[in-house]
Parts: structure tokens; C-alpha cells; sequence
């Protein structure tokens, strides 16, 4: 074969994997639709696409990752340009809950595509690794919607714990709407997370360890930022070269994210890179549910109302490499802080982005 023809041959190939994961995708939607995930089969998903279950599980190794991939590919991303924030506090929380409770089935849906379109994970995560993620993951969602709260006056209010309210209140909502469709009013419990706000939560932000963390490390080493990767909040490419902290988290300590943002200096870009053993299906779930509560922000605020860091998820372990980790796992706490090119200070292990984001 010429030489000039090699190139063509490896489109051509990776055109061939595209559409092959486009087919499992799409007769795996009409599976898990029709049957939910319990009673789904890979063999009828792989005879739906008309190719074999290996070709199937090339591409994803397990039905909860083809089901997380299905809810992924779910998720749109609306046009921001025109996005308005709300004037007020309570005008956004309830517009955010309205937007949110918009996938909520209706009582002539059937229970399994009624799952589909709320998203659900009921039973999807049985596991003890999989529960913790999960439990991590949405402390990460409260955190981020807390930002976007935390953009009205006054700014210096911490409203994390008023994100989590807002959070159990429509994931309430939605669990009974999956067992007992058409019970409630997403009206009323939109007007519920509006007069969350009225409470006072005396929400402060002391984690009882800070004061035992070490010290982080001062060195002087060079910084080698790895490729682009894709901010999950912003969707944009991320830029790692800017001066600030970089914190890499496995998916079991992603509440260590606050500890980087809260303690960080004035002008800092906070950089919270996601790392786990297991990117098939706990890095899909980062993915899904961080891209779940970013598509419903898009809808109700405008771009400078959005958290101010970049979250990537560094699903190859390139920005984990570059910060100096051999190995990681979901239990990583690593962070670094960048200066003109340069690493200044490093810590590892717990309480790391907050000994790192407070170096001087």
C-alpha cells in the first residue's frame, strides 16, 4: 500500500468506531426505554444494533457504563448567549428548580423511558464504591450550584448548605415521581426551594481537620501543563498555564474541592482535576451528573453568575502525571500551586488543596 494511503485507512477506521459506538448508543436507548436498566440485556442492545455483544463491549465494558453513556449523550447544551440572570436570590433558585423538575415523567409515561428522562440511578450504583462516589459527586453539585448562588449580594454568604437543601428537595421530588408518578405539584415544590432562602442556615465553612493539615512543600521545579482538556462547567477547552491552584481529587474526596476554592487568593484560577480508577462508569458519572446541574444553571444565569473554576476530568491521569503522581485511585488529594511557569508549592495527601491554596 502507498504510504501517503495510511492516513486514509486510519480515518477510515476511527469513522468505523464512531459509527459502531453511535449504533450501540442508540439501540442501548431504545433498550433501556423499553425495559429500564435492571431488566435490560446486552445481547438484545447488540442485536438491536445488528452487531455482536463483543463489539458491544468493546466499547463499553459494563451495561452500567453503556447506561451512563446513554444519560450522557442526554444532556443538552443550550445556546447561554441570551441567558439572563435572575435580579434576585430567590427568583434563581426558583428558576433553577423549574428548569430541573422540567424532566420529571409524566403519569401516562412508562416507568422505564419515565426513568430514562429523569435521569435516574435508582439502583444503578449497589455497590460500596460506586454509592461513595456517587455521595462525593453531589457534595461536588452542591458546592458548584453554591457558587452560582453565592453570586448575589451579599457575596461573603456562604450558601452551600442552602444548595444541598435545594438539591434534596428536587431529587425527593423526583424519586417520588419515579415510584408514583403524578403525585405532586413541580409548581409547589419549585415555590418550596423559593422560600428555602428565608432560612437562616448559619452556614459557615470550618472543616474541623484545617488546623491539623501540614504545611504544604516549597519547591521550585518547572511546570509542564499536559494537553488541553474540556472545563466541564464552562465548556471550553481548560488553559492550565495561568497563575492559581491545581488540585487533583479522586472521585472519593471531591468535597476537598471547597477547600481549594474557599482558601484560595484573590485573582487565583482554581484548576479541580477529577481522577479515578475507573473511568467506564465513575468517571461517566462525574460526567453526567456535573453536566446534568450545568445544563439547568445555563438556562437560568449568565456566564459570570456560573462557579468561577475549571473542573476537567482527567480521565488518562495527564494532569496527575504533570503535578508528579505515579499512581491514582479515588482516594488522590494532590494539589499544586502555579506561578509563572513554575511549580512553588505541592502537598499530597488530606487537607493538600487547602495547604497549597494557603501557601505563601
Amino acid at each position: 500500500m502507498p504510504i501517503g494511503r495510511a492516513p486514509m485507512a486510519r480515518l477510515t477506521r476511527a469513522q468505523q468506531q464512531e459509527r459502531t459506538r453511535a449504533a450501540v448508543l442508540a439501540a442501548a436507548q431504545e433498550e433501556f426505554a423499553q425495559r429500564g436498566y435492571a431488566d435490560a440485556k446486552v445481547d438484545r442492545i447488540a442485536e438491536r444494533a445488528e452487531l455482536t455483544r463483543g463489539a458491544v463491549y468493546s466499547n463499553f465494558p459494563s451495561k452500567r457504563a453503556l447506561y451512563l453513556a446513554v444519560l450522557v449523550d442526554s444532556i443538552e447544551h443550550p445556546d447561554v448567549a441570551e441567558a439572563q440572570s435572575p435580579p434576585g436570590l430567590a427568583e434563581t433558585v426558583s428558576a433553577f428548580a423549574r428548569v430541573w423538575l422540567e424532566r420529571l415523567p409524566l403519569t401516562g409515561d412508562t416507568p422505564a423511558g419515565g426513568k430514562l428522562q429523569l435521569r435516574s440511578l435508582a439502583g444503578v450504583f449497589d455497590d460500596e464504591p460506586g454509592r461513595t462516589a456517587l455521595a462525593q459527586v453531589t457534595r461536588l453539585e452542591a458546592l458548584l450550584l453554591g457558587l452560582a448562588l453565592e453570586s448575589h449580594p451579599p457575596h461573603d454568604t456562604r450558601r452551600v448548605r442552602l444548595a444541598e437543601l435545594v438539591l434534596t428537595l428536587l431529587s425527593g421530588a423526583g424519586h417520588l415521581a419515579d415510584t408514583a408518578p403524578g403525585f405532586g405539584d413541580p409548581f409547589d415544590v419549585a415555590c418550596a426551594c423559593r422560600h428555602l432562602v428565608g432560612l437562616d442556615l448559619a452556614d459557615t465553612w470550618d472543616p474541623p481537620h484545617l488546623p491539623f493539615v501540614a504545611p504544604a512543600r516549597p519547591v521550585r521545579r518547572a511546570w509542564e501543563p499536559p494537553p488541553e482538556l474540556p472545563d466541564l462547567i464552562n465548556d471550553r477547552e481548560a488553559g492550565f498555564d495561568a497563575d492559581g491552584v491545581i488540585a487533583v481529587l479522586g472521585a472519593g474526596r471531591l468535597e476537598a474541592a471547597e477547600e481549594a476554592v474557599r482558601a484560595a487568593r484573590p485573582g487565583d484560577r482554581i484548576t479541580v482535576a477529577v481522577v479515578t480508577s475507573d473511568p467506564a462508569e465513575i468517571g461517566r458519572l462525574v460526567r453526567l451528573r456535573v453536566g446534568d446541574l450545568v445544563e439547568s444553571l445555563r438556562r437560568v444565569s449568565a456566564p459570570d453568575a456560573w462557579p468561577g473554576l475549571q473542573l476537567v476530568l482527567d480521565d488518562r491521569a495527564a494532569i496527575a502525571s504533570a503535578v508528579g503522581l505515579a499512581d491514582v485511585d479515588d482516594a488522590t488529594e494532590a494539589a499544586v500551586r502555579v506561578r509563572a511557569g513554575r511549580i512553588f508549592a505541592d502537598a499530597q495527601g488530606r487537607g493538600a488543596a487547602y495547604a497549597v491554596a494557603t501557601a505563601s
